[in-house]
């Protein structure tokens, strides 16, 4: 449903109303949650369900569920409007940001080491940074630049990556492509919330995904008869909920408050996490070096933290301000 007046958009966080204190909170909360998604899509995978169909059906049941919510009351149904020219750039966080995250980094996993795999997403924080560099030619803090390094360091211990074995250049792609995917999950959302209520994004994204997926994978295909019983089917249910719901809420209310490349760095506390979960609930060990892995992704963080966030050099540029950023970049390079 698209609204036809902007008075229907909700309002964004004003700078006096931002909190990077809250953000950080929220950001922890939905690496959290997705460490417990590991564990849960695990369970899931193991009852013979495919990655792609996994995919899907965490697409497919994180809108289904927004919507019936958003849907239930007067105020949610406000927050289903959005402007009918901003719903391209909804199915472009949709597909590009969403679906595709999944669906190549499943892709990487079924060639290469999930660690190696995992590492190289994580490039998503420097390469977030790179883009404000480069094109942008945003002046960032060298804090920002030392805890995304220090980030992804750690990330390599916690999974591992120091011994990759033999690496497929196919996999290796496809990683690379999900850490592309996840750097524009993250800018795509920063950039809605400067109009959006996070549920609103959620809600149009994974629209948008799960409308991908039925084209790809015909919903009337699904497997269902490997989800019968409810020892199948609520690690399924927790993995759409408390792997998917429940933390892209977190972090796209995150976005509000701090900018994308340090809530990358943020959510790179993930794996280690995960690793926890996994030692917590299906009995994985952890070695040494892993445990000092994740001591430095935990460092990264609270570096990340020690200064106030500038939200002129490091947040996504809005949409409809790109053109009028060319001309005032091209106005002081002479046109060159």
């Amino acid at each position: 449903m698209a609204a036809q007046s902007p008075r229907t958009l909700s309002a964004p966080a004003r700078a006096d109303q931002r909190s990077p204190r809250r953000g950080y909170l929220l950001a922890v909360a939905a690496a959290t949650l997705w460490g417990v998604n590991g564990t849960l899509a695990k369970l899931v995978l193991d009852h013979g369900v495919s990655a792609s169909r996994l995919a899907q059906l965490r697409a497919t049941l994180t809108w289904a569920i927004a919507l019936a919510v958003l849907a239930a009351s007067a105020r949610g149904r406000r927050l289903l409007l959005v402007a009918p020219s901003d719903i391209p750039r909804f199915a472009y966080l949709g597909i590009a940001g969403l679906a595709l995250v999944s669906a190549t980094y499943f892709a990487a996993i079924a060639r290469l080491k999930i660690g190696v795999a995992l590492t190289i997403q994580y490039l998503g924080p420097l390469l977030l940074l790179l883009w404000l560099r480069l094109v942008h030619r945003r002046q960032l803090a060298r804090s920002l630049w030392g805890a995304a390094a220090l980030s992804l360091a750690g990330c390599v211990l916690v999974l591992k990556a120091y011994a990759p074995g033999a690496l497929d250049p196919v996999g290796v792609g496809y990683a690379f492509g999900a850490a592309i995917s996840f750097a524009l999950y993250l800018t795509e959302s920063e950039r809605s919330g400067h109009r959006y209520a996070p549920a609103t994004t959620l809600l149009w994204g994974f629209g948008f995904a799960t409308l991908f997926w039925a084209l790809v994978e015909p919903p009337w295909t699904f497997p269902f008869h490997q989800l019968n019983g409810a020892q199948r089917l609520l690690p399924a249910l927790g993995v759409a909920i408390v792997g998917t719901l429940l933390p892209f809420v977190c972090m796209l209310a995150a976005l509000r408050h701090i900018p994308a490349p340090r809530a990358a760095v943020v959510a790179t506390l993930e794996p280690v996490l995960a690793a926890i979960v996994a030692w917590l609930a299906l009995g994985q060990s952890l070695a040494a070096i892993q445990v000092a892995g994740g001591l430095l992704v935990v460092g990264a963080v609270l570096w990340v933290q020690s200064k106030r966030p500038s939200l002129e050099a490091e947040g996504a540029a809005p949409a409809r301000a790109r053109g009028r950023l060319r001309k005032a970049a091209a106005a002081r390079t002479g046109g060159r």
